[in-house]
């Protein structure tokens, strides 16, 4: 898959900077996508295109377990998150919605916005097309990638009782 980066190069964007708490009376993504890191980057919605990617520092998605986090971003058309770690609550619910979200060390330093990344899951391996350099990752456990695959994990289970 390949995709251009929005890049933000902090630590600690939590859930309520992702999608604001005032917006957490929807649950439709293509609702919640508008106001997707507005508090954080306010014309993020007019930037992002489909399949584009975010980058960002250690512990994305800290805060408050919100779903919603999830389903603005992909619903803006984010197809998968890149950050040097994740919280794990964030990081589960993304598996658990279907939404690709990858850990590799150090890229949050080492991409800028509006770089064109191809990335390879199965070989956990990042091309920065444009500043020609590859990162790795560890690749995704195969029982997450099944449930990524399957578009979450009530598709997965739901494909399992078949």
């Amino acid at each position: 898959m390949t995709g251009k980066v929005h890049c933000y190069k902090r630590d600690h964007i939590n859930t309520d900077e992702i999608i604001p708490a005032r917006y957490l009376n929807m649950d439709k993504e293509t609702d919640l996508a508008r106001y997707a890191m507005e508090d954080i980057d306010p014309e993020f919605i007019k930037k992002v295109k489909e399949g584009d990617f975010i980058i960002a520092g250690e512990d994305f998605g800290c805060g408050s377990s919100r779903e919603h986090a999830v389903w603005a971003l992909r619903g803006a058309g984010i197809r998968a998150v890149i950050a040097d770690t994740f919280a794990r609550i964030f990081y589960r619910n993304c598996i658990n919605n279907g939404f690709l979200a990858i850990e590799c060390k150090g890229i949050s330093e080492k991409t800028d916005s509006g770089d064109e990344l191809e990335i390879d899951v199965e070989k956990g391996v990042i091309t920065n097309r444009t500043k020609d350099d590859q990162y790795s990752f560890q690749a995704i456990p195969d029982f997450a990638r099944d449930i990524i695959n399957a578009g979450g994990l009530l598709n997965y289970i739901a494909g399992k009782a078949n």
